[in-house]
């Protein structure tokens, strides 16, 4: 019998959000992330050190033998909600979420012990798969000769900040690569604060995990897809929040612009659409934290749904902020870079709703 999912939060879910909405307060304003990303390094990593090793966030999903929180995607997805609130320029989605999971899935000592440094912040991660890869999709992989690995991927998202790679290569094993063995190429991103690279392996050694690479690589990708509605989420409620808060203190013809039935209509409108993707995320990342039969269902459904919720609400708090809103200095333009940025991350809308249809039989003649 199918269990009913639970998506309300929790008093301790609650709690986590407070913390780490109140440290981002202090350390991830507007100001200090247009400020990050118009520098050479766009990772905090003065952040990312908080959250991981002060708070412990980066061991959500690691179990409390090696050193994690032993907790579960609800209290991850709580924190990207968060993350996504502040489009804050850390790695938690690509290290704390992706390749955890991927080390998780692996077992054997080696990444055993990755994961205990990935969860006392100690070390980043990067699962080395392109960022539109989805759930059950094939992905480009490099070659394993005599030991070594050989080939190049032309996109990695955070790869410039990782300390290891999880690389899948051609004979089907999964192999752990420090980022000094191979050559990184920064590429153009179009948000600014989760930027890509291309890696070339040219000769670098690595650590093999495990022998079948597919069914890890698919567990973490669709962990990512199911997650990264909540950072959607987060980012889109931020948004609606934002343009209210701007509407009722801009006046025009002597009133608030808040005033005008049009924009109420609008502003209506997306606060549907985003209590509807609030119910999609959690669905997601409560099927995944007590792996319900129905996750994979639940994960295409979330991502169907959230990729054109975050756009719009973006799209709308550009518009409606007026002349400031298309300015750099205003942090919107973060907001609708990250949301066109994750509407093509482990797939597209598209991709999801034929996964939806197939998954629920209804596919088309």
């Amino acid at each position: 019998m199918t269990t009913q999912p639970d998506l309300l939060y929790s008093e301790e879910e609650d709690a986590l959000r407070a913390a780490v909405r109140d440290l981002l307060a202090d350390h991830c304003d507007p100001a200090a992330v247009l400020a990050r990303i118009a520098s050479d390094a766009p990772h905090d990593r003065s952040l990312w050190k908080t959250l991981a090793q002060r708070m412990g966030l980066a061991g959500l999903l690691v179990p409390e033998s090696l050193g994690g929180q032993g907790a579960t995607h609800r209290e991850a997805a709580v924190v990207l909600e968060e993350l996504g609130r502040s489009v804050a320029p850390v790695p938690y989605l690509t290290s704390a979420v992706v390749a955890t999971e991927t080390l998780l899935a692996c077992g054997g000592e080696e990444a055993a012990g990755l994961l205990a440094r990935l969860a006392s912040g100690q070390t980043v991660a990067a699962l080395a798969v392109g960022p539109a890869a989805r759930p059950g999709s094939a992905h480009p992989v490099v070659r394993h000769e005599q030991g070594v690995l050989h080939g190049e991927l032309t996109a990695l998202a955070d790869a410039a900040v990782a300390d290891v790679l999880l690389v899948p290569a051609r004979d089907g094993g999964l192999y752990a690569v420090d980022t000094d063995a191979v050559t990184l190429t920064p590429k153009v991103s179009l948000d600014l604060t989760r930027p890509l690279a291309a890696v070339t392996f040219d000769g670098a050694p690595g650590c093999r995990l495990t022998d079948d690479a597919g069914p890890v690589v698919q567990r973490a990708l669709r962990t990512g897809a199911g997650l990264l509605a909540s950072e959607q989420l987060g980012l889109a409620d931020w948004c609606l929040t934002e343009t209210v808060r701007y509407l009722k203190e801009r006046r025009q013809f002597n009133r608030p612009v808040g005033g005008f039935q049009a924009l109420k209509h609008r502003l209506a409108g997306l606060w549907l659409d985003i209590a509807g993707l609030r119910a999609a995320a959690r669905n997601a990342a409560d099927a995944l934290a007590t792996g319900s039969e129905d996750t994979d269902l639940a994960v295409a459904v979330a991502q169907a749904y959230a990729a054109p919720v975050a756009v719009r609400a973006a799209e709308e708090a550009l518009q409606l902020h007026g002349g400031i809103g298309m300015t750099w200095e205003h942090p919107v333009h973060l907001y609708l870079k990250r949301a066109k940025s994750d509407s093509i991350a482990y797939g597209t809308a598209g991709a999801h709703r034929a996964a939806v249809a197939e998954l629920a039989d209804l596919r088309a003649p």
